[in-house]
């Protein structure tokens, strides 16, 4: 495993200790490790909705708006 030293802001050094005092984490690599695999996973999100407002914009094939496709895509995502 990498290793790696960063710096915080004081609130966010302070946020990340309250959560490991509340047990919520063992330490701050997993912390940051899990805050990082969701910023991965909405990424991931956003390209796939881009992807498929990109598809129907050039496809021609809808009349739907670009909120009207991200709506949809929304709910299929939250399945």
């Amino acid at each position: 495993m990498a290793r790696q030293s960063i710096s915080f802001t004081q609130p966010n050094d302070d946020w990340l200790k309250a959560q490991i005092e509340s047990k919520e984490y063992s330490s701050k690599s997993e912390l940051v490790n899990d805050l990082i695999r969701q910023a991965r996973k909405q990424q991931r999100q956003i390209d796939w909705i881009r992807s498929k407002l990109e598809r129907a914009e050039n496809s021609g094939f809808t009349n739907d708006s670009k909120e009207q496709i991200l709506a949809q895509s929304k709910t299929q995502l939250d399945g």
